[in-house]
C-alpha cells in the first residue's frame, strides 16, 4: 500500500473544532491512514502544525507537543540539502509556492501515490502523485 502525504492545513482542521465540514473531513482521513499506517508527512508539516496550533488555535504548547507525538508512527521525511534544492526546482517548473514545493518534493521522496492538501490543484499531478482536497465533493 502506497503512503499518502498529508498538508499541514488538513491537520489544523482536524484539530479546530469550529470548522464545521472541514474538521469532520479532515479527523475521518486522519483516523483512516492511521488505521491503514498509511499516513506520512515532513518536519515541515509538524513545524507548521505546532505554529500554527499554538497562534490560530490557541492550543498549549503541551497540547502542541501531544499531537506531534501520536503522529511518531507515521512516515516522516526529514528534508536534506538535496531535497531543497529538488524543491526549488519543483517551484521554478511548475510555478508553485515554495512551502508547497517543499511539501510536494516530501511525497515524492516518500513516494506517496497521495498528496492531500487545499492549497494545491484537485486532480493535479506530478509525477507519481496526485494531489486530492479532501474538502471537495468528487
Amino acid at each position: 500500500m502506497s503512503a499518502e502525504f498529508v498538508d499541514t492545513n488538513i491537520l489544523i482542521y482536524a484539530h479546530d473544532g469550529g470548522a464545521g465540514h472541514k474538521h469532520e473531513k479532515s479527523v475521518e482521513l486522519l483516523m483512516r491512514l492511521l488505521e491503514e499506517g498509511s499516513g506520512a508527512l515532513s518536519i515541515q508539516v509538524l513545524t507548521e502544525f505546532y505554529a500554527a496550533a499554538t497562534r490560530k488555535l490557541n492550543m498549549r504548547g503541551e497540547e502542541a507537543e501531544e499531537v506531534l507525538r501520536d503522529l511518531e508512527g507515521w512516515t516522516l521525511h526529514r528534508p536534506s540539502l538535496p531535497d531543497l534544492l529538488s524543491a526549488s526546482h519543483l517551484h521554478r517548473r511548475h510555478k508553485i509556492s515554495w512551502w508547497d514545493a517543499l511539501i510536494l518534493n516530501s511525497a515524492i521522496e516518500l513516494d506517496c501515490a497521495v498528496l492531500w492538501s487545499e492549497d494545491l490543484t484537485h486532480g493535479q499531478e506530478y509525477g507519481n502523485v496526485t494531489v486530492r482536497n479532501p474538502f471537495r465533493e468528487r
